[in-house]
């Protein structure tokens, strides 16, 4: 009888697995590399806009194509250049302070701009997967 018991469990148990397993693993699509959030803002003035300046983005993980950086949701007016394209490759958190590389950039130039709070996204794709966070400019009558 224990035998038997010992067998229901072991099959229940086996089966729950199953059930909960797929649940908890990665698709085979699902990218192998993150896009972290830096929480980036920048402050420029109502009246002065700015020519150029960029956001910095960081790809840790690996990837196996080009992962490509860009804004979007810009505000009026506002153009980008792109940003730098990120080889094929790894990139990791180091081990003992938990900093990391940063392996992108994307330009914007602001123009004046009404007084207000403007969220645009950067985005990376490796093609398949594409990540974003926003990021925060304040626009202002005085930065200072």
């Amino acid at each position: 009888m224990k035998t038997i018991h010992r067998a229901a469990r072991l099959a229940l148990g086996a089966t729950a697995w199953l059930a909960l397993a797929p649940a908890g693993t990665t698709p085979a699509s699902a990218a192998t590399w993150e896009l972290r959030d830096f929480r980036q803002q920048i402050c420029v003035t109502s009246s002065g806009g700015h020519p150029g300046t960029y956001f910095i983005a960081a790809v840790v993980g690996t990837w196996s194509t080009t992962v490509q950086i860009a804004l979007q949701n810009l505000p009026p007016g506002a153009t980008s250049m792109g940003g730098t394209p990120i080889a094929p490759g790894s990139n990791y958190p180091d081990p003992d302070d938990g900093s990391t590389t940063v392996n992108g950039f994307v330009h914007i130039s602001i123009p004046p701009l009404p007084v207000g709070v403007y969220t645009p996204l950067v985005t990376a794709s490796d093609g398949t997967e594409t990540q974003s966070y926003p990021v925060t400019i304040n626009v202002k009558q005085s930065c200072y």
